[in-house]
């Protein structure tokens, strides 16, 4: 299955984030070399989006609840959709 994870910024968020920017690296790295986060990127003006191939479907929220910018308050809100793939693999 397929997870959509969106994140919604803060105000001043690129400017916000810097203390933080490393650890978020590295945690989603993490979930990438798991082979669980297969795309993940900023979505203009204010947010991101990340894609999960997963087989939990609370992989994705738990991603969200343990990452550092959420942890540390540079996102003001996210939400999970399940991503039915119609094209591609």
């Amino acid at each position: 299955m397929y997870l959509a994870l969106f994140y919604e910024t803060v105000e001043n968020y690129v400017e916000r984030r810097q203390p933080f920017r490393e650890l978020h690296l590295k945690y989603a790295s993490g979930w990438r070399d798991q082979g669980k986060l297969i795309l993940a990127g900023a979505t203009k003006p204010d947010g991101a989006l990340l894609v999960f191939k997963t087989d939990n479907p609370d992989d994705a929220a738990e991603f969200a609840k343990n990452d550092p910018y959420v942890k540390n308050g540079l996102i003001a809100k996210w939400s999970v959709k399940e991503w039915v793939v119609v094209i591609g693999n």
